[in-house]
C-alpha cells in the first residue's frame, strides 16, 4: 500500500520548491527580536498553515481556482509580488521596526503562505493528487506532503540556534542577505507567471 516512487518524487519536488535550507535566513530575518519560545511557535505556526493550505488545495484545488475564475499563473504573479513587498521591507529595514516585531504574525504570511505553501507546491500538490489514480499512491503522496512540513518544522525549529552564534550584527546581515534572495525569488516566480501566459496565448 505505498509507492515508494511517487514518494520520492514529490518529496524531492517539494524539497526544491519549499526549500529547507534557504527558507532558514529568512526565517530568522522575519523572527528576529523575538524571544526563543515564540520563535519555536511560530516555526511550528508556520508549518501548519502551510500544511492546511497545501491539504486545503491538494483536495479541492481545481475547484477553487475554477470558482474564483483564476488561473495557475495568475497565482504565481499574485505569490511573487506579494514576496517582492516583503523582499523590499526586509532590504531597506523596515521589518526591523517594533510595532512590526510586536504585532506582526509572520508565521501566518509570509512564511505560511506564500513562502512554504506558495503556488509552485501548490501546483506540485494538485497535480500529484490528480494523478494519484491508486489507494497506495494517494498514501504515498501525502506521506511525502506530511514528510517534507516534518523537514520544514524540524529546519526552522533548530535555525533558531544560530542565532545564539550569530548575535544582533549577523541577526541584520541575515536580514539583508535574506532580502535579496527573497526579491530573486519573487521576481523568478512572476517571470514563470508572465511565461506561461504567454504561452497560453
Amino acid at each position: 500500500m505505498f509507492d515508494l516512487a511517487v514518494f520520492g518524487s514529490l518529496f524531492l519536488t517539494l524539497f526544491v520548491i519549499m526549500d529547507p535550507p534557504g527558507i532558514t535566513p529568512i526565517f530568522l530575518a522575519l523572527t528576529a527580536g523575538r524571544p526563543g519560545k515564540v520563535q519555536k511557535r511560530m516555526a511550528f505556526q508556520a508549518v501548519c498553515v502551510a500544511a492546511g493550505v497545501i491539504t486545503v488545495f491538494g483536495l479541492l484545488g481545481h475547484q477553487i481556482l475554477d470558482y474564483l475564475h483564476v488561473s495557475v499563473p495568475a497565482l504565481m504573479i499574485a505569490g511573487g509580488l506579494l514576496l517582492l513587498l516583503i523582499a523590499l521591507d526586509l532590504l531597506t529595514g523596515k521589518n526591523d521596526e517594533p510595532k512590526q516585531t510586536k504585532d506582526v504574525n509572520v508565521a501566518l504570511v509570509p512564511l505560511g503562505m506564500p513562502l512554504l505553501a506558495g503556488p509552485g507546491a501548490i501546483v506540485s500538490v494538485i497535480l500529484a493528487v490528480q494523478k494519484a489514480d491508486s489507494v497506495a499512491m494517494q498514501v504515498s503522496v501525502w506521506t511525502a506532503i506530511l514528510a517534507i512540513h516534518a523537514v520544514l518544522w524540524l529546519v526552522m525549529r533548530y535555525s533558531l540556534l544560530i542565532i545564539r552564534v550569530i548575535k544582533d550584527g549577523g541577526v541584520v546581515l541575515v536580514t539583508r542577505l535574506a532580502g535579496m534572495m527573497l526579491s530573486a525569488i519573487a521576481v523568478q516566480q512572476i517571470i514563470n507567471g508572465v511565461t506561461q501566459v504567454i504561452k497560453g496565448t
